[in-house]
């Protein structure tokens, strides 16, 4: 599963002319949706690091990079916890990583962020849409975007020979904090 990831977190920016977001932990959180034979559920990364720039006029973004570690990836079951740190591999790769190269406005003026995710050791090239928002010196940025496991040489995860995880999983993030 991803975390925050994703998606995480990375993706947009704030800034002082070239500022940073100091991204406040009590605030901004990472989730990720999946849906699997008959339930649903969600985890929440607890715990990642995010380093983000950009300008603080246009709030565009210029750089973000989003770290973390699958075992801050939380369901609300402990057992499901350590299946899934199984099948991740976490022993030899333990975290996952959301590195930001590029935004633009599409053709309706929304922004896109276009980045590197890194998952169970397998990079991709991804691009989601994110909003950024500022009230004084606090800077919201919010985005989400559909990921398909599989395409991060992660099995499809079955259970009790019915049971299948839905390999599209939806990530969603907010990153609050304040620019400096």
């Amino acid at each position: 599963m991803i975390g925050k990831l994703t998606a995480a977190a990375c993706l947009t920016a704030i800034g002082a002319h070239a500022g940073e977001l100091k991204v406040d932990d009590q605030k901004s959180w990472v989730k990720v949706d999946a849906k699997s034979t008959g339930h649903s559920f969600s985890g929440s990364l607890e715990k990642f690091s995010a380093s983000v720039t950009g300008d603080d006029t246009s709030l565009e973004p210029k750089s973000a990079l989003l770290k973390w570690d699958f075992a801050d990836l939380k369901t609300g079951d402990v057992k499901r916890d350590a299946e899934m740190l199984k099948w991740l591999d976490h022993g030899s790769k333990p975290g996952g990583e959301f590195r930001m190269v590029k935004t633009w406005k599409d053709k309706a003026g929304n922004t896109q962020a276009q980045g590197t995710l890194k998952i169970h050791g397998v990079s991709k090239t991804i691009v989601f849409p994110v909003t950024a928002k500022r009230d004084g010196k606090r800077v919201k940025i919010d985005g989400s975007v559909w990921l398909d496991y599989q395409e991060f040489s992660l099995p499809v995860v079955r259970a009790m020979v019915v049971m299948t995880v839905d390999p599209k999983l939806n990530v969603r993030f907010h990153l609050e904090g304040d620019a400096s």
